[in-house]
């Protein structure tokens, strides 16, 4: 079976949530008929997070260095479906609700993002610094790069896996995020975003992101991108 689409779920030490979300992607894609493969990155766990992932009809490739962006690369690199699509794998977000992201990709577009601001968010899904951090960064965003994107930091995204791998994305944590965003729009790509929603998530310990920390990554970013747009400008023969 030629494979169509990859659902990436990077992990690390999520044991617990993985058979949730693989087993909510594998309902999705039978009930869609989707030639599909689930591709879970183990992201140097130390708990039980590969064996329950292949326990589960998952494929597991293992990154090592820890880091979203570096998680997200290797599956990506790893990725045999025509079109990604990428999400947490700690059950916050709804995979059975999939359709809208499908209908972009068939529409050609590069990069279809979601928005969680659009759509609903559980009680306690997002923290209220998560809410004005995550809004103030994208408002930055939109002004340096005049993209139209309300929530640069949505985990749940769809794209043409050529099309992202083309881009040599360089991040190695959460500011990979705002990298794929801001790459793709320097280089002329086809980008959409669609209402999503956030639920709580399933996990019984503290998420592996910090606040201060990774806003202030993403911050970095958007203005080294700003100031040095010729360092992420792919030549035209190479898109």
């Amino acid at each position: 079976m030629k494979i169509e689409y990859t659902f990436i779920l990077p992990a690390r030490n999520e044991e617990k949530t993985l058979p949730y979300c693989i087993e909510e992607i594998e309902t999705f894609i039978n009930k869609n008929k989707l030639k599909a493969e689930i591709l879970v990155v183990d992201n140097n766990s130390t708990d039980n997070t590969s064996n329950i992932a292949k326990d589960y009809g998952a494929k597991v490739v293992f990154c090592g260095n820890i880091g979203y962006g570096n998680a997200l690369n290797c599956g990506i690199k790893n990725a045999f479906g025509k079109y990604c699509i990428m999400g947490d794998s700690d059950g916050s977000y709804n995979f059975s609700n999939l359709e809208k992201f499908i209908y972009y990709l068939k529409k050609d577009y590069d990069l279809i993002v979601g928005n969680r601001f659009k759509g609903k968010i559980e009680k306690g899904a997002m923290p209220f610094s998560h809410r004005i951090g995550g809004r103030m960064l994208s408002i930055i965003g939109n002004i340096f790069f005049h993209t139209k994107i309300k929530d640069y930091h949505c985990g749940l995204r769809a794209f043409k896996t050529d099309s992202i791998k083309k881009l040599k994305l360089k991040s190695s944590g959460m500011e990979f995020a705002s990298e794929m965003i801001i790459s793709s729009r320097l280089n002329n790509l086809k980008i959409i975003e669609v209402e999503t929603d956030l639920r709580k998530d399933l996990r019984d310990r503290k998420s592996h992101l910090k606040t201060i920390r990774d806003g202030i990554r993403h911050l970095k970013l958007i203005f080294d991108m700003a100031f040095n747009r010729e360092k992420y400008i792919i030549p035209e023969e190479k898109i």
